[in-house]
């Protein structure tokens, strides 16, 4: 028989670890790629670990990649500001001319390195663009490693090869860059790239190295073309790791501090740098090491390409003037923030 004492103790016990589990806030994650992908795997399990650890498991993610929550990867934004998702990983221009002026970071030859056009995208934003993010509260923000082109059975080297071309756009920008060399852009979203490409939908995809391993494209795609080494990526795409206003505002102050502690500037820079930058190289090597190749436009053949696509800068300026923003201002202020931090 169980005396009175241990009765009480395990009483006590039970008690307490209810008033523990009663403090621990779980918050909902969701993204659109697989649980493997390198995005879950460098940045959102690692931040959620972070977090746990630094709230003394207070504070507890519980991830659903793919869509596991429903929807469509567009409709994310949406789902931290209803509280769909308590946090979601996103690409906030999926849902076309919604966040016009932070898309200036996704127009062609902007940036080098993910780390300091991460650190400029959050930057600019809460300086100019706040207003598009109503309803979300940013913890980061990140670019990725720049898009190359990747190519199922064709060969591109010049403008005029790429003429007549479908190829799979990541986001609008990318779309009105990639007329402007001629080719068919066809927008969709990361995780229908391998289908469309079986299936001949498009001949190649504008894909940046950093997402091949969650859709398997250099097995699928054998051909990349990438601009010189060094040089501004063909375009990129703007990212935010945001949480539902609501849900941040509800937390006690200690949780807050965690989460702030491991949000803004330093936190979108190490997002740019782990997640992107750092896997570049390794990435081209398992390319290489499959028998891909990888083919670079020549200098002369790169400004070609500059050249041809200067109209997609106007095109954003006029769109963002528009909307009331002093467009050719913002895109300035934009590549100085980028030159800024990359020093």
């Amino acid at each position: 028989m169980i005396g009175s004492k241990t009765r009480i103790a395990f009483a006590l016990a039970a008690t307490l670890a209810g008033g523990a589990q009663a403090q621990q806030v779980v918050l909902k994650v969701h993204h659109f790629l697989p649980a493997t992908s390198s995005a879950q795997v460098r940045l959102i399990q690692p931040w959620c670990d972070k977090i746990a650890k630094e709230s003394g498991d207070k504070l507890k993610c519980q991830i659903y990649p793919s869509m596991q929550l429903g929807g469509t990867p567009a409709q994310l934004m949406d789902q931290a500001r209803d509280g769909v998702a308590d946090i979601v990983w996103s690409v906030p221009t999926y849902a076309a001319g919604r966040f016009t002026k932070a898309e200036v970071f996704e127009l062609p030859w902007m940036a080098v390195t993910a780390k300091a056009s991460s650190q400029a995208l959050w930057t600019y934003t809460h300086k100019y663009a706040m207003d598009e993010f109503k309803g979300v509260h940013l913890l980061w923000m990140h670019m990725h490693d720049g898009a190359l082109f990747h190519f199922v059975s064709k060969r591109p080297k010049t403008l005029e090869d790429m003429k007549g071309l479908k190829i799979r756009a990541a986001t609008r920008s990318n779309s009105h860059m990639l007329a402007a060399l001629g080719a068919t852009p066809v927008q969709m979203p990361l995780p229908k790239v391998p289908d469309s490409l079986s299936k001949g939908i498009v001949d190649g995809a504008s894909v940046p190295w950093e997402g091949t391993p969650a859709i398997k494209l250099t097995e699928i795609a054998p051909y990349c073309i990438d601009v010189p080494p060094g040089s501004p990526r063909i375009s990129n795409t703007i990212f935010a790791f945001a949480m539902n206003q609501a849900k941040y505002d509800s937390l006690p102050p200690d949780l807050k501090k965690v989460l702030d502690a491991n949000s803004g500037l330093a936190t979108s820079a190490w997002a740019g740098e782990v997640g992107f930058d750092a896997i570049v190289e390794p990435f081209k090597k398992a390319a290489k090491e499959r028998g891909n190749t990888l083919a670079y436009l020549t200098d002369a053949e790169y400004q070609r390409w500059v050249k041809a696509t200067e109209t997609v800068d106007d095109q954003w300026i006029k769109e963002a003037n528009a909307k009331g923003a002093d467009g050719k201002k913002l895109l300035e202020e934009a590549k100085a923030l980028v030159k800024q931090y990359g020093k």
